[in-house]
């Protein structure tokens, strides 16, 4: 039932008022340098003992590099606990990944953090939601209450983006400097490791993404046109179908692109996520609560040599 009515407020969002409702304009110089995001964990494929969920460290590594702190966002908590999350963190990031997009606790959080992010943003508190691949087509879901995905044959491939007209003065991409807007549309520096794609055509046909979302790059399959770069026309929201982090910080697999302009969209892009969480003024009770739900208490292990990630956090 909680999920079920969480679908309906994200329907209404879209097709009704709060949709209006303009992003905050930050207009005087108060930041918070401090930021702190947290990154969403999902299941693991085969649990053991003490080994449930996982992150991977380039999410952890991606974030701060840019100048933030991470706080692991774990599975199966209860809505009172997010709640008291949400309002101690700047930001969250729903990372890439294999889960259920409906039924898993990936996504039963992430649906709780939207509903979250998206009531603040009406009431003037900037939190922003990020999403990559999986996350990125979580957020399509949450938006508009249910699975348009698609197959694609985007398994392993870097591209380079098609911008649309409205990416150049998007909040995304408007400060990226033009050697690197011209990278981004001439090489292939953007990994895509997904099977499901919202195409445009799709995308185009349904209101509430419409009313929600403006498309700020597509790629093609070779057949299918679809959605690669995404962000809110009045919240804080934005997604990516495809991996910026995993330039700078995966290593496993021949198809990641390490060339200096790749290198340099990773940190772009960390750079806004980053800066956007700090519009962001939430704070944890106190330094000791801060402390015990910092990433720093876990250590990664090393996965390179088993799977696309070099480095994982795992938990209970």
């Amino acid at each position: 039932m909680a999920v079920f009515n969480l679908v309906l407020f994200c329907i209404a969002v879209c097709l009704c008022g709060l949709s209006a409702v303009p992003v905050q304009r930050i207009t005087t110089d108060k930041r918070n340098d401090w930021p702190i995001i947290g990154v969403l964990a999902q299941e693991v494929y085969k649990p053991q003992p003490k080994q449930n969920s996982y992150i991977a460290a380039s999410y952890v590594k991606y974030l701060e590099a840019a100048g933030a702190r991470v706080v692991p966002v774990m599975i199966n908590q209860t809505e009172e606990e997010y709640i008291q999350l949400f309002k101690s963190i700047n930001g969250i990031l729903f990372p890439g990944g294999g889960v259920s997009l409906v039924s898993s606790g990936y996504a039963k959080a992430a649906g709780i953090f939207y509903k979250l992010a998206v009531e603040a943003a009406s009431q003037g508190d900037y939190f922003p939601v990020w999403g990559t691949c999986l996350g990125f087509e979580q957020l399509l879901i949450l938006t508009c209450g249910e699975n348009l995905l698609s197959q694609t044959n985007t398994t392993g491939v870097s591209l380079p983006l098609e911008f649309t007209k409205d990416a150049v003065e998007s909040r995304l991409f408007k400060d990226f400097p033009p050697d690197l807007m011209k990278a981004l549309e001439s090489e292939n520096i953007t990994e895509n490791s997904h099977t499901w794609s919202i195409s445009v055509e799709t995308f185009m046909k349904n209101e509430a993404l419409k009313k929600f979302y403006k498309i700020l790059s597509t790629n093609t399959d070779g057949n299918t046109e679809f959605v690669s770069t995404m962000e809110a026309y009045h919240y804080p929201v934005y997604g990516t179908q495809w991996h910026p982090e995993k330039n700078a910080f995966e290593w496993a697999r021949p198809y990641y692109p390490h060339t200096p302009s790749a290198i340099k969209n990773t940190f772009y892009m960390a750079n806004f996520i980053v800066n956007e969480a700090k519009k962001n003024f939430h704070s944890f009770a106190s330094k000791d609560e801060e402390q015990k739900h910092l990433i720093y208490n876990y250590n990664p292990v090393f996965t390179g040599a088993t799977s696309a990630f070099q480095q994982i956090y795992l938990f209970e």
